[in-house]
């Protein structure tokens, strides 16, 4: 497709502006391009310097926000237009990380295992393999873009009002979401979900309908990411501090009252060094959490809110013995189905969606396993290009296992890599699990127990999904890809089997099975949430219950996962509140 004048002057200053970047990376300026902001710091510039204002401390801040995620950037955001505010991010910055920024590097970052990864990889309890961001722009640094809203049955019953969410939708949208040119094997799947009757189709939109539809990306049509990272460019820099590398270790306490009140929290550096960061006098200043439906209830259990036994056990004082702090998570299962094509295909991650009756989505993504890097490259067993990898038994993970892994993706031919996949995910699944620390260290990541499928509800749900998936491999409009009468798809439910890699015992031809296929297979796409559930950890204004100015707003309140993909609702959620806070601190009339 030709590109117009104004299209191509976007491409040319948007190559210029990267390739100003790397020649400053290269001379060791990393300011400009790491940090982008001037509010923007390493966690060990952090002064310290004595101040009468509270405690002999340092500084104090009207809101200290813990996670630069999703929720966290425009949330911090906006409170900084009237606020003074202090965001504490564990990872670094998503600017100058070209696997982060571009899409054709997607599956690199989430393969990534080092210490300074984006992604921190960790495996549940059940055996899939999984990720939680380490970045500022949280889960909208390494995920697959596509935006959409929550149906209008979440939002009424998480009690919102329905005006300001429009508004703060709008917000996001209009500063880093994207309309999507369709590449053929996203074609392919609208027209083949239309063909087998997920109607009507609802052309491009946000709006979370039944049937077909094209939503929104954070991708813009040269393949670059834009992250909740970049909605801190309307920050007030006078009031803003945003320090990276900032791992909170806990949040402190002032016990000598009736209840517990939040007054600040303790965090360390990229050296390792500890600091201190204070909340000023007034009632209504907060330490907010954003840290996501891991880090959230992980930060509240080692700061002594949690089930009071699992705490003396780790010999943590208890602050408030609450027992629903990490329980009732959950996450989304996916399976997929691998359909390898005879030739290459365009790369592509999710544009089109099908929102079935039936409690299931249907998405697709190709193009990710036919690069050289893909095939090549030693990704470990945290392996991105065929699907991720999935259910590994704690039992089974050992070494020699891995290692045959690694040896057997090398020695695949390049042509088994080239295809995309049709994924099947279910909504709002009633499996539920828990979370649970393991040690104090809070780098580690906590014991994580999804039960997947263990409702049989979800279990019924996934073989509906696959037979789904199953006819769009037989519609006409997915032929030019690849021709699939019933005896092909059994062997691609087969091929799929292998292609997800799991080290647990097969069942390679009970493809009669669908039950066996989805529990055999399933993966993640990491829209895991709860943990912190309103009503039980937190109010309907997201305070946590049985303590003073210390809320948590981020995913892990959540009962479901808001819409097909929860990006949207989780970044609109931060604005939402950052008014909502401002108006209720200042009047109605509270600019933000």
């Amino acid at each position: 497709m030709a590109l117009t004048g104004s299209a191509l002057f976007k491409f040319l200053l948007s190559s210029l502006v990267w390739i100003n970047t790397l020649i400053s990376l290269t001379k060791g300026e990393e300011s400009s391009g790491e940090y982008r902001y001037s509010f923007i710091k390493p966690a060990s510039s952090f002064s310290s310097v004595p101040s009468s204002a509270l405690n002999g401390g340092a500084k104090p801040y009207d809101y200290i926000i813990v996670g630069g995620g999703t929720a966290g950037c425009p949330l911090a955001t906006t409170l900084s237009q009237n606020f003074s505010v202090l965001l504490l991010e564990r990872g670094g910055t998503p600017f100058a990380n070209l696997n982060v920024s571009f899409m054709q590097n997607f599956h690199i970052s989430l393969a990534d295992t080092s210490p300074s990864s984006a992604s921190q990889s960790f495996i549940s309890t059940d055996g899939v393999i999984n990720s939680r961001a380490r970045i500022l722009g949280g889960g909208t640094s390494i995920n697959a873009g596509f935006y959409t809203r929550a149906s209008s049955s979440f939002i009424k019953s998480a009690g919102w009002d329905s005006k300001l969410v429009q508004e703060s939708y709008s917000w996001v949208e209009k500063q880093i979401v994207h309309r999507p040119e369709l590449v053929p094997w996203q074609r392919a799947i609208r027209d083949s979900l239309l063909e087998i009757g997920i109607s009507p189709f609802n052309g491009f939109s946000y709006d979370h309908k039944y049937g077909t539809k094209v939503g929104g990306t954070i991708f813009d049509r040269f393949g670059r990411r834009h992250t909740a990272a970049e909605l801190l460019a309307s920050a007030n820099p006078e009031k803003f501090l945003v320090l990276v590398h900032a791992t909170v270790l806990k949040i402190v306490f002032d016990t000598t009252g009736k209840t517990p009140r939040a007054v600040g929290v303790i965090f360390k550096d990229e050296n390792g060094k500890q600091h201190e960061a204070f909340l000023s006098k007034g009632p209504r200043s907060e330490v907010i959490m954003s840290s996501g439906a891991i880090g959230s209830p992980q930060l509240l259990l080692h700061s002594g809110i949690g089930p009071k036994t699992d705490l003396e056990n780790l010999n943590i004082s208890v602050v408030l013995d609450n027992e629903f702090v990490g329980k009732g998570i959950s996450d989304n299962p996916m399976n997929t189905i691998f359909v390898p094509t005879n030739r290459p295909v365009q790369q592509s991650l999710i544009q089109t969606v099908g929102i079935t009756k039936l409690g299931v989505y249907i998405e697709a993504s190709s193009g990710f396993g036919q690069s050289s890097d893909s095939i090549h490259w030693d990704h470990g067993i945290v392996s991105a290009e065929i699907g991720q990898l999935s259910t590994i038994p704690p039992k089974q993970r050992t070494y020699e296992a891995i290692q045959s892994y690694r040896k057997r993706k090398k020695n695949l031919p390049h042509e088994a890599f080239m295809g995309g996949f049709i994924l099947e995910k279910i909504a709002s699944p009633l499996s539920k699990g828990q979370l649970s620390l393991l040690n104090m260290n809070i780098d580690d990541n906590p014991s994580i127990t999804f039960n997947y499928f263990s409702h049989p509800y979800d279990l019924q749900r996934c073989v509906d999904g696959i037979r789904v998936v199953e006819k769009i491999l037989r519609s006409k409009h997915f032929t030019s890809f690849a021709q699939c009468d019933k005896k092909t798809v059994e062997k691609l439910l087969n091929m799929s089997v292998h292609a997800n890699v799991n080290l647990i015992p097969k069942h390679i031809n009970d493809t009669k099975s669908l039950e066996q296929f989805c529990k055999d297979t399933v993966i993640t796409i990491w829209h895991y949430h709860g943990g912190c559930h309103t009503g039980k950890v937190v109010s309907r204004d997201y305070e946590v219950l049985g303590v003073e100015r210390l809320r948590v707003i981020d995913g892990s309140t959540f009962t479901d996962s808001p819409g097909t993909n929860p990006q949207a609702t989780v970044m609109m959620l931060g604005r939402y509140m950052g008014v909502k806070i401002s108006r209720e601190r200042l009047g109605r009339a509270a600019g933000v």
